[in-house]
């Protein structure tokens, strides 16, 4: 009887453990709540500004298969832009759209994120710069996710998105292109992900810009990090 009792209270603890680590952890409620509370503190000291660009590890499906490819912790990027006293981040999703910060902190893995900005941001980003930006972002938005990353403006990936805006609103290159062959594609899960969008005719040519070329520019200086 004694075993059985210690079995049962043993068995008790480890369902109220996993219960907490789960709410503590995993609680989509808890995520949310720590978002919020930490773009309150960024909004109130007045951190961050228009122009700014976020990064996180998503955790979407094709998320592994990019860090593999580009071999970078960051899957995922976006532009922040002020709008009164809101930090929303427009980014290249399904479809491209502005989002409020916290609500893309949450959708990250484990809430984490980069804040990056123009080394000399306070010369280029004029007020006419970014309200360029901001005028070309209103023309993408609605815009459909670009699976299949090709160079065109029909469709929008999210470092595509950034690179371009920066070129057409600022004419600077942020991150340096790349073709889509120079990435590391043998992985089974990039193999798979290849397979599933182009067939057997993978446009190893296309140009491209990865979150992980953005990230390493060495025109961008972190401002965040958490």
């Amino acid at each position: 009887m004694k075993k059985i009792l210690l079995l049962l209270t043993l068995t008790g603890i480890l369902l109220l453990g996993g219960l907490y680590a789960k709410r503590k952890w995993y609680d989509p409620e808890q995520v949310r709540a720590k978002a919020a509370a930490e773009v309150a503190k960024l909004t109130g000291e007045d951190e961050l500004q228009t122009g700014d660009i976020i990064f996180q590890t998503s955790r979407s499906r094709q998320s592994k298969a990019i860090q593999h490819a580009t071999k970078s912790t960051y899957s995922h990027c976006g532009m922040i832009l002020k709008e009164g006293n809101s930090l929303v981040v427009l980014e290249a999703i399904q479809p491209v759209q502005r989002t409020p910060l916290a609500s893309w902190i949450a959708r990250g893995e484990d809430g984490k994120f980069v804040v990056k900005r123009l080394v000399n941001s306070q010369n280029i980003l004029t007020p006419e710069v970014l309200a360029t930006i901001k005028r070309l972002g209103d023309g993408y938005v609605g815009k459909k996710y670009d699976l299949t990353f090709e160079w065109s403006d029909e469709k929008m990936y999210c470092s595509e998105l950034i690179w371009k805006l920066y070129k057409r609103a600022a004419g600077i290159e942020v991150g340096s292109l790349q073709k889509l062959g120079d990435f590391d594609i043998t992985g089974d899960l990039v193999a798979r992900i290849i397979s599933e969008r182009y067939g057997k005719k993978i446009p190893m040519q296309e140009t491209v810009i990865s979150p992980a070329a953005i990230f390493e520019s060495k025109d961008l200086k972190v401002v965040r990090e958490n």
